[in-house]
């Protein structure tokens, strides 16, 4: 359970922004949307080499 203190004069919307960058460090959300359907390992291994190709491609370009 996450709790987050609102300190005395503070502004709610101060304390919202806190705890919903609190609630996306937990990765709840992204592990719930995960389990809403089963992905085979093949799938997600190739999602993984995508992912990984893409960012070394960025720091390729980065670097020229």
């Amino acid at each position: 359970m996450l709790i987050i203190p609102v300190k005395d004069g503070e502004n709610i919307d101060r304390a919202l922004k806190r705890f919903k960058r609190k609630f996306d460090k937990t990765g709840k959300m992204k592990q719930l949307r995960a389990r809403k359907h089963f992905v085979k390992p093949s799938v997600k291994r190739r999602a993984e080499i995508q992912k990984a190709q893409y960012i070394q491609s960025l720091r390729d370009a980065e670097d020229i």
